[in-house]
């Protein structure tokens, strides 16, 4: 299964959003922002959010890439808010028009480089399905290494940065690193492990599917993803989520509104409502991830700041890294082996 459908089905998606009245478009993550807080804000302006699904980075970028694309906000990674915007791709912060970006504080804000507001951030690392059989998973090498009994049930990813995490971290290597020796010793990681591999597809996509679904058991993923998979499956302990001993990726996402948004005071006013304070909060609680929201944070209850699963300890955001941004030759190298590794399979 490939992350391709679902990226088709989002431009089919936005070539029929366009021609409503009154609806935004947002380009968004799947199950990744509370339904209450959409509808206080439609609600009170009486507009509607249309929200657009992709299950990749790559995928969410070739649509807002696309100058006749109809999206007017977007969840975005930090580095390609950073790429994006100063292509002139997403508006810049106004604190004038957004209040909101007074909640954050300088750091967090500067991570999304002027064109953003965070929106969630977290980690990668393994999930597993909590099973008779299951060993907690403890390093990169339990999910690139896997033991036979999970031949055909692992899933990964169809993304030129998240598909090189677990190998980079398990070589001890940097996650933005353009080397191509290096890289190469991530391929041979990635061809060793492919056999495994179900599917290339985001676990989170690839569940909802009633074949593949069922068989898979470790996958790829981000802190968070477990409460998405344990809803699904109507068992709250059946997923379970684990930072390997070795590291991982500290990541961002950022919220951005596209420059070219025809529907730019809306856009805007979303924006606003959106990185509030109010809104921030109830999407840490009804996602259980952690918001950099410094208000929103304040007000958390102090069962949820000092949950691990949810707010990474110290010793794991020491053992972190962070997305650099790569250079278009490294980009490319990295896509050209990910479209090899089904050879493996």
């Amino acid at each position: 299964m490939s992350a391709r459908p679902l990226f088709f089905a989002a431009l089919m998606a936005l070539c029929t959003g366009s021609a409503r009245a009154e609806t935004l478009n947002l380009l968004i993550w799947e199950s990744y922002i509370d339904p209450k807080v959409i509808e206080d804000w439609t609600a009170r302006t009486g507009v509607e959010v249309h929200q657009i699904n992709y299950d990749s980075g790559d995928g969410r970028d070739e649509i807002l890439a696309d100058p006749n694309s109809d999206v007017d906000l977007v969840v975005i990674g930090e580095n390609s808010a950073r790429l994006f915007g100063r292509r002139g791709i997403l508006e810049t912060v106004d604190e004038a028009r957004t209040p909101a970006a007074g909640e954050y504080a300088p750091d967090w804000r500067a991570r999304c480089a002027g064109f953003g507001l965070p929106y969630l951030w977290g980690t990668m690392g393994i999930l597993y399905r909590d099973t008779p059989g299951m060993e907690t998973p403890r390093s990169w090498s339990d999910l690139l290494e896997p033991a036979p009994a999970l031949k055909g049930a692992v899933a990964m990813f169809d993304d030129h940065n998240e598909t090189f995490v677990a190998p980079l971290v398990m070589l001890g290597r940097s996650v933005s690193t353009s080397d191509k020796a290096v890289l190469a010793e991530a391929f041979e990681v990635l061809k060793r492990q492919a056999p495994s591999v179900l599917t290339y597809s985001y676990v989170v996509t690839a569940s909802q599917d009633p074949v593949i679904g069922p068989k898979i058991r470790m996958a790829l993923g981000y802190s968070g993803d477990q409460h998405v998979l344990n809803a699904r499956a109507g068992s709250p302990g059946d997923w379970r989520y684990v930072v390997p001993q070795e590291g991982t990726l500290s990541w961002l996402d950022c919220l951005s509104v596209r420059a070219g948004s025809p529907r730019k005071a809306l856009a805007l006013d979303l924006f606003q409502h959106l990185s509030s304070a109010p809104s921030a909060l109830a999407n840490a609680r009804a996602l259980g991830m952690p918001t950099a929201n410094q208000v929103a944070l304040a007000q958390l209850p102090d069962d949820i700041r000092n949950d691990p699963a949810v707010y990474p300890p110290d010793d794991v955001l020491a053992r972190s890294q962070t997305q650099e941004e790569l250079s278009a030759d490294s980009v490319q190298t990295r896509r050209r082996i990910i479209s090899a590794l089904a050879n493996f399979q």
